[in-house]
């Protein structure tokens, strides 16, 4: 079982920025891959930025440039930098953390941290 606590979420100007981590614990030893999510009102979840165990990196469209993602080599903590946010990047931000892989994988998912960019 892994456990994850998001922190960092807050209310910042447009063009601001905002740093956003999370905590893991629990069998951390296993994770493999580590990722955050968003999910604005009325609209569906998207991924955010991934990074796997050999620190590739995969940013969705709208994060590239703006958005960087990072851990610690044990997999304790995971951060999204955030630079130049629009008012569109308002949401909930989510992180998760998946071990194993194919059909034994399991995602496990924090309770998220609330990002809101005033215009």
């Amino acid at each position: 079982q892994v456990q994850l606590v998001e922190s960092g979420g807050g209310l910042v100007q447009g063009g601001g920025s905002l740093r956003l981590s999370c905590a893991a614990t629990g069998t951390i030893r296993d994770i493999n891959t580590m990722a955050w999510y968003r999910q604005a009102p009325g609209k569906q979840r998207e991924l955010v930025a991934h990074i796997a165990t050999s620190n590739n990196t995969v940013y969705a469209d709208f994060a590239k440039g703006r958005f960087t993602i990072s851990r610690d080599s044990a997999w304790s903590s995971v951060h999204l930098q955030m630079h130049a946010l629009k008012p569109e990047d308002t949401g909930v931000y989510y992180c998760t953390a998946a071990t194993g892989w194919f059909a034994s994988r399991t995602d496990y998912w924090g309770q998220g941290t609330q990002v809101t960019v005033s215009s």
